[in-house]
């Protein structure tokens, strides 16, 4: 994943920005009892994910499985997910497993979020087939989508089929340094049930808010393969148990990378703990050769 990337992390402030007190007013008002999390990666290719597999892994997805409770889904972003297809994913994977599927890019850069009634009903009705399996699609607009076309964004939230638990990703600059237009966008994803995803990377820390829309935290983690991607995921961890004390209900947490091999090996690191600090058991996924990373 290139989206990000910079020549040298280590001039880059990884701080993490103050919670922003509309979250919390959101969070106290759930005070869950339980935090349900999914942490994953971007995708199950045995070229991309080099080092993860054993030797010998006929079908990478069933293998996948085994070692993570969910999988940001990219492949439906680049090609309209059929409901064999769909069924097929679902019954590779065990009890529990949650899918998180990206939605089409006929919608959000072909289209550009008009005319396109028939496109989300195709893709909606084909991902409904993951049944329990399905965690939550998302969004994600165009570097070039702006404020500007802020009523298509309106109409599609609208229109959206609620069935269809929905979170977007915003990019563009404009959406976040006007405060104005960050709270009327925010204001709609809350009016809408809607989840505004967060997004960490080096090159773009404009995007990195802490303004939570739903009390479901959708975070995108791009690490830097560098040390310091370690020390942001512990800085991760420190406000996760901060919202998990205010109420939290979900956690998506997606790790990618800027060369993707190592986020296994990086989720493995969160995951262990995670578990150490919130006293979960969710499982810590094994490489099959982690010397291939270095």
């Amino acid at each position: 994943m290139k989206f990000g990337q910079v020549e040298d992390p280590s001039k880059v402030d990884f701080t993490l920005p103050k919670d922003h007190i509309k979250t919390s007013n959101i969070l106290k008002k759930t005070k869950a009892k339980n935090l349900e999390i999914s942490i994953g990666c971007a995708k199950w290719n045995k070229t991309d994910l080099k080092g993860f597999y054993p030797k010998g892994t006929k079908d990478e997805l069933t293998y996948y499985g085994t070692q993570f409770n969910s999988i940001e889904l990219n492949a439906t972003f680049y090609g309209m997910p059929s409901p064999d297809q769909v069924q097929m994913w679902k019954e590779k994977t065990p009890a529990g497993f949650k899918f998180f599927p990206k939605i089409t890019n006929t919608v959000s850069h072909f289209r550009r979020l008009l005319n396109i009634t028939d496109v989300v009903t195709q893709f909606a009705t084909a991902v409904l087939n993951f049944d329990e399996k399905l965690g939550m699609v998302f969004l994600q607009l165009h570097d070039n989508f702006k404020p500007k076309d802020y009523e298509r964004l309106e109409k599609f939230v609208q229109d959206w089929p609620q069935e269809v638990p929905l979170a977007v990703e915003l990019r563009n600059n404009e959406w976040f340094s006007d405060e104005e237009i960050f709270n009327k966008t925010c204001g709609l994803f809350e009016q809408h049930n809607i989840t505004n995803i967060i997004v960490d990377t080096a090159g773009r820390r404009y995007m990195l808010h802490m303004r939570l829309t739903t009390p479901v935290a959708f975070i995108r983690y791009v690490g830097a393969n560098a040390e310091s991607d370690y020390t942001r995921l512990d800085d991760w961890l420190e406000r996760i148990k901060t919202w998990k004390a205010d109420g939290l209900e979900k956690l998506y947490f997606f790790i990618h990378q800027n060369v993707e091999k190592a986020s296994p090996l990086l989720s493995a690191y969160f995951i262990e703990n995670l578990n150490k600090e919130l006293g979960t058991e969710i499982h810590i996924p094994e490489m099959a050769d982690a010397k291939t990373l270095f």
